[in-house]
């Protein structure tokens, strides 16, 4: 079944080929959505790597001000950011070659 305009391809892509997850906007805060998915993820055996100017580690890992300054390949953004900042975001992935957004 295809959901928000995937094809069952697609996410078989994603589900067989995303191993580390950028989470752009990761919030120390446990009730947040960004915190609460990073962690499950982190629980189901990706690697994440937390995106925030703000902090030097989330989740106990090293946190990086932005995309670009991640000095490895990442599969995978995961975004909770505002719609007006998408569009930069959008090119910084693109920049940065994630597969996925």
């Amino acid at each position: 079944m295809a959901i928000d305009g995937l094809t069952n391809d697609d996410i078989k892509f994603i589900r067989d080929h995303v191993k580390t997850i950028a989470v752009v906007g990761l919030s120390p805060k446990p009730h947040r959505a960004s915190h609460q998915v990073a962690l499950y993820l982190q629980q189901q055996g990706y690697q994440i790597i937390p995106v925030h100017p703000q902090h030097q580690t989330l989740l106990g890992l090293t946190c990086y001000p932005n995309l670009a300054s991640i000095p490895f390949d990442i599969d995978m953004v995961d975004c909770f950011r505002s719609s007006e900042a998408m569009p930069a975001l959008a090119d910084e992935v693109t920049a940065k070659g994630a597969k996925v957004m």
